[in-house]
């Protein structure tokens, strides 16, 4: 069905009302930002461009969705030489009580098939929820299309009440990590305080609560009822880095 022109100029003032914001973002130097409204935009003025009749206005259109088109190619391959050069960044700030945030919907984005190795350093992997959620993460790990073979926590060891917790918490989920042919390597420090995770694909990942942001259940029976609805999180900021493609350790 042919659209009116009333709906044609909304969409070209939607269109052109993105792709200014984009030149915006594009002067700021934020451009994986900019990208994304470039695209939105460029997509937008695809569909005025098939609605409209006048040759004129769509010889217009072409050269305009052509000269957005070349300067978002421009700013994809900058970011795509900035993550093979190990200088990109990524930061996203998590809002009090928001929802949404599973493990899969944050980190999913930077695991693929030649993810092998991951190293994950956070110093509270201690009570029976930060186990949970521990448990959870490497779940996800062992999920196609990753084919992680080796799993290093670093973390400090309880040395109060919840210290036997802890222990056979780790050791169990090491133990079913074997029924996938996935290797478990622990290691504690008392003097560990960053929170990181490192993938062998180049990917660092900074999160302020480390893997610990989601709110700690009110009862301990409640935890499984929390796979079946969004679980509420803590603020909390993460970073993600690229770095180069050999495998990182511990230093």
């Amino acid at each position: 069905m042919a659209k009116s022109g009333k709906e044609l100029d909304g969409q070209s003032v939607a269109a052109f009302t993105v792709l200014k914001r984009a030149v915006e973002l594009d002067s700021e130097s934020r451009y994986q930002q900019a990208l994304v409204c470039y695209q939105e935009g460029i997509d937008l003025l695809m569909q005025v461009l098939r609605g409209t009749k006048d040759d004129t206005k769509k010889c217009h259109l072409r050269k305009q969705i052509t000269g957005y088109m070349d300067r978002a190619e421009i700013v994809k391959k900058y970011l795509d030489q900035e993550k093979e050069d190990g200088k990109y960044h990524k930061q996203i700030k998590i809002e009090e009580n928001a929802t949404g945030f599973s493990y899969e919907s944050l980190f999913q984005k930077y695991l693929n098939e030649t993810v092998t190795e991951v190293w994950i350093q956070d110093p509270y992997i201690r009570q029976n929820h930060q186990l949970y959620n521990f448990l959870r993460f490497c779940e996800m790990l062992i999920k196609k299309p990753c084919k992680v073979k080796t799993i290093h926590l670093l973390t400090s060891l309880d040395v109060g009440s919840g210290k036997q917790q802890q222990s056979s918490g780790l050791q169990e989920i090491k133990e079913s990590l074997q029924n996938y042919g996935v290797l478990l390597e622990l290691e504690y420090s008392s003097s560990v305080h960053d929170r990181e995770i490192r993938f062998n694909n180049g990917w660092m990942i900074k999160i302020g609560r480390g893997l610990d942001y989601f709110k700690k259940p009110q009862v301990q029976v409640l935890i499984m009822l929390n796979l079946k609805r969004p679980k509420p999180v803590c603020q909390a900021l993460l970073y993600g880095n690229s770095g180069s493609q050999e495998s990182k350790c511990w230093t």
